[in-house]
């Protein structure tokens, strides 16, 4: 098995960690510099991450998730947001691109053209649905890059997306996508994966 397959296969959500490990600066450092590897429509580049790692945000981010015990037990717990503007600074991202002669001044207004013409003929609707669906894909390369260097996460949806915009006093166009906490495993409540769909079940060829 390849070191690629052994990561996605060795990912788990981990429904508990060991208390009082610490996750190094330079372990999210390597993260997050590898995650700008990751897909997004038009290279929007719609994710944005708040790590808690403090006792007293951990705290708050665990009355937040309605007080599920994983939470409390995590070295770190993430927010992963969704930006509702990525639209918007497109030319912030493109302009390097023009600087850098990848595109030409025609190619760069012709991609602005398109960008917030999907986006704002789209509405908010669209709008909410590309912070999710690109945050979402960035969430997954997290958790394979964690899980690359040895750390176990786990991905959640059940918490109150108010309190947690609060905790890190986020801006208005920003939107709580997932919770993913992070830490050490506790092998103890390690369980048999369970049951897989088989290909035939959710694949369609045509």
């Amino acid at each position: 098995m390849n070191e690629f397959l052994k990561v996605v296969t060795e990912r788990r959500s981990a429904n508990k960690f060991i208390k009082g490990v610490k996750i190094p600066r330079e372990v999210f450092e390597a993260i997050f510099e590898n995650l700008s590897q990751a897909p997004s429509c038009f290279n929007l580049q719609h994710a944005h991450y708040y790590v808690g790692e403090s006792k007293d945000i951990i705290e708050k981010l665990y009355q937040a998730a309605y007080r599920q015990y994983k939470v409390t037990t995590a070295s770190a717990v993430i927010i992963v947001t969704g930006d509702l503007d990525a639209y918007k600074k497109a030319s912030d991202i493109y302009e390097s691109s023009k600087a850098l002669n990848i595109i030409d001044e025609e190619e760069y207004e012709n991609m602005l053209s398109s960008i917030f013409s999907l986006y704002e003929n789209g509405g908010e609707a669209f709008q909410r649905d590309e912070a999710i669906r690109n945050a979402s894909l960035s969430a997954m390369l997290f958790m394979l890059l964690a899980k690359d260097q040895q750390w176990d996460t786990c991905p959640m949806i059940y918490f109150d997306s108010d309190k947690v915009k609060e905790i890190f006093d986020m801006p208005e166009n920003e939107i709580p996508v997932l919770m993913i906490t992070m830490g050490e495993m506790d092998k103890t409540s390690f369980r048999v994966r369970g049951y897989r769909k088989p290909p035939r079940e959710y694949v369609t060829y045509k």
